[in-house]
């Protein structure tokens, strides 16, 4: 069997056309959408970019790997102790590239997120590993030639193989050509948000919010603030256009697959490590919540012996990816993980979904959130210096982009969503090798590691930007924190 695995970094589903955006993006994934299997409710269990990765490759949600922060002790795996066997070939520890590999597959990756983020256990079971050297400053011509080059050689050569490429356009800073101009500069632009929602916004504060997105982007003509929908509009040309660059190479990867006649029999895999908010919950061009756009992705599987032309409106994590890929092979699921196989659901269009999902979030701020029904329940622990209440509770169904919070005015989903997070966290520590839940140990670090020392300093900028009503509301809400050694060091 051959495995492409294409992972595009914060590519949020509704910014492709196969899942209804209104702008042509994409092309190409779309007609492998097609002729394939799309997934609408696929979510990382634990984001952003090192703990979505873990959990991916180890099949196993961060509460048990230890992963979930960007930096600090909850940045590297947790040894597996007294337990840990000679290698990990042939025990519950193998993960499933490795399995892959011993199931006669050759596994190359193509990305430079080891080397960037220092996450060499994520190689387990690669033969060949490429890092295309720009620090995730490549572009999808610099991917897509080493990618080309492998279809070309080893592919070649091998009977079986699986082939990881990481493309990195659609996540910030935008680094399109500028050759490649603007295909969008005649669309308009999603029509969720309001001039009315982005002057409110403005009262509000945080990372990367309307008046502080993020900068050093080499796509021209974007904006340093959002002051209304033409500035929004531009903003949102750069994420879009880079997701139409990425597409492009998708393309000539699938030409050199049709060229060498095993298109049909390779099974493509589209996905992402997370979404991407832009503009959801006062957050412009990066991924630091809970919530339903950042930890919602995208997949789309087709090729080989999967199901033409199927929608699986089911809930699956992330980590229930690897097993399924493993069961196609004809392995067998490690017992250890935390992964369930969806392959019914690829090869026969049968609902195995499960119940409700909690996902994980504390590199940017610290939040578990409840995906159950048509609702996303949202607990923030630590805020990251954004102006988030304790409980967000959004129908994501009927306003995805998460405008009106629900939570005052419906307690009783509030209360069925903390019943479910309480019934996971308490199976989660039954099964854990460590008694310590990691959001804790994230916290009493001093938070989140991208906002971490760095709460003085802010609320300084805001009042010297004449915002004091903004900076009294945080430090109102950062009292709490005020007894912890870390904060005050700061």
């Amino acid at each position: 069997m051959k495995i492409l695995y294409i992972d595009i970094d914060s590519l949020r589903p509704d910014h492709l056309g196969c899942y209804g955006y209104h702008r042509n993006t994409s092309p190409n994934i779309d007609r492998l959408a097609e002729r394939g299997t799309r997934f609408t409710n696929y979510y990382a269990s634990d984001a952003p970019c090192l703990p979505s990765r873990t959990a991916l490759f180890n099949a196993r949600h961060g509460f048990h790997t230890g992963v979930i922060n960007h930096g600090g002790l909850n940045a590297d795996k947790r040894p597996y102790g007294p337990d840990r066997p000679f290698n990990y070939h042939h025990t519950p520890y193998q993960a499933w590239v490795d399995r892959l590999r011993f199931l006669r597959h050759h596994t190359c990756i193509i990305s430079p997120f080891p080397g960037r983020h220092a996450a060499w256990h994520i190689l387990e079971g690669f033969l060949e590993v490429h890092d295309t050297g720009k620090h995730a400053g490549e572009t999808a011509d610099d991917v897509a030639k080493e990618a080309l080059r492998f279809l070309r050689g080893r592919a070649k050569e091998k009977e079986n193989w699986f082939l990881y490429v990481n493309f990195w356009d659609p996540h910030t800073p935008y680094r399109t050509p500028v050759s490649y101009g603007n295909p969008f500069k005649d669309d308009p632009a999603p029509d969720w948000i309001t001039d009315e929602f982005i002057e409110a916004q403005k009262k509000s504060y945080g990372p990367m919010s309307s008046l502080d997105v993020p900068a050093g982007n080499q796509w021209p003509n974007l904006p340093s603030e959002i002051h209304n929908r033409e500035d929004f509009k531009r903003w949102i040309d750069g994420y879009d256009t880079a997701i139409r660059y990425v597409d492009d190479h998708i393309g000539l990867l699938i030409e050199e697959l049709e060229a060498q006649g095993i298109l049909e029999e390779t099974v493509i895999i589209i996905s992402a490590d997370h979404g991407e908010n832009q503009g959801e919950l006062n957050v412009y061009g990066d991924h630091q919540t809970a919530d339903y756009i950042t930890m919602r992705i995208p997949l789309i599987i087709a090729g080989g012996p999967v199901a033409k032309g199927h929608v699986d409106e089911d809930l699956h994590y992330n980590i229930d990816l690897g097993p399924t890929l493993v069961e196609l092979a004809g392995g067998k699921v490690s017992p250890r993980g935390d992964g369930q196989s969806f392959l019914p659901a690829l090869l026969e269009r049968k609902s195995c979904g499960r119940p409700y999902l909690v996902l994980t979030q504390a590199a940017w701020s610290v939040q578990r959130a409840v995906r159950f029904d048509d609702y996303l329940l949202i607990r923030t622990y630590h805020d990251g210096l954004k102006d988030f209440p304790d409980f967000m509770l959004f129908d994501v169904k009927h306003d995805p982009h998460e405008t009106t919070n629900l939570a005052d005015e419906r307690p009783d989903l509030v209360g069925k969503g903390m019943v479910l997070l309480d019934q996971w966290v308490t199976e989660q520590m039954l099964k854990a090798d460590s008694p310590i839940d990691p959001i804790w140990q994230v916290i009493h670090e001093g938070g989140p590691y991208h906002t971490r020392g760095k709460y003085s300093a802010f609320v300084k900028k805001l009042r010297e930007q004449g915002r004091n009503e903004a900076a009294d509301r945080l430090e109102k809400r950062h009292q709490k924190f005020k007894r912890l050694k870390a904060y005050q060091d700061q």
